[in-house]
């Protein structure tokens, strides 16, 4: 019975193993001169809104596709080599897939990739639940433009958590746990889209109390915020 047993498992060994030989790996997608679908176009999408090229996202990986994308790749330290690999598009925010030349796929990670990511996520879903995606990202982009001023302190949580700065620290909606839009906003943000073009304050014009933030000079409108300097 023994031997039976073990004569089973070398053959179900043998089995597995012949298949691996058999079946190619799948190979990663990449993109580059000449490729067309909708993994273009979602690249092509991110790369318009960050504003890294202008027109239209056609789905034809071009010169001027790949132009933005070797601009995208040298700021944040890939190589410039103008190809989307899993690499580059893990750094934008997508998922290239293999059908990603036929029909349209909805794959937009919402993954957590940092501490800082996860507390932006957070205060975006806690501030601005509801709105318009632009929005939510405008959300997140006021609180990196606050780090990137002097007049407020230089990290994300010094920013979220200074006294008095966020309502939702406050009442403690802080700590609800962030859904895959809020997600994704914050990543966008944090990736260079700021749909505010650089404000550092916003507000709800229907239920703001404070009228100091009334006084600031107001750039732009989403949804229910007004974003202002």
């Amino acid at each position: 019975m023994l031997r039976r047993l073990r004569r089973g498992a070398a053959l179900a060994c043998a089995l597995v193993l012949a298949a691996a030989l058999v079946l190619p790996a799948q190979a990663a997608v990449v993109l580059d001169i000449g490729s067309r679908g909708e993994n273009v176009r979602k690249v092509q999408q991110r790369l318009i809104q960050w504003g890294y090229m202008t027109g239209s996202a056609d789905g034809v990986y071009g010169a001027q596709t790949q132009a933005a994308v070797k601009q995208f790749q040298r700021k944040y330290g890939l190589t410039a080599d103008g190809r989307v690999g899993p690499a580059t598009a893990a750094k934008m925010g997508i998922t290239l897939t293999s059908s990603g030349s036929g029909a349209s796929s909805s794959a937009t990670t919402a993954s957590i990739v940092s501490s800082d990511h996860r507390l932006l996520s957070k205060l975006v879903y806690a501030e601005a639940r509801g709105e318009p995606y632009k929005g939510q990202v405008a959300v997140a982009a006021v609180v990196l433009n606050r780090v990137k001023s002097s007049s407020f302190p230089n990290t994300i949580s010094g920013v979220i958590y200074q006294k008095g700065a966020f309502s939702c620290v406050t009442d403690g909606q802080i700590n609800l746990t962030p859904d895959d839009t809020a997600i994704r906003a914050a990543r966008d943000a944090m990736n260079g889209w700021d749909p505010t073009g650089g404000c550092l304050y916003y507000y709800n014009p229907k239920t703001a109390s404070d009228q100091w933030i009334r006084t600031r000079t107001v750039k732009t409108v989403i949804g229910n915020h007004s974003f202002a300097v």
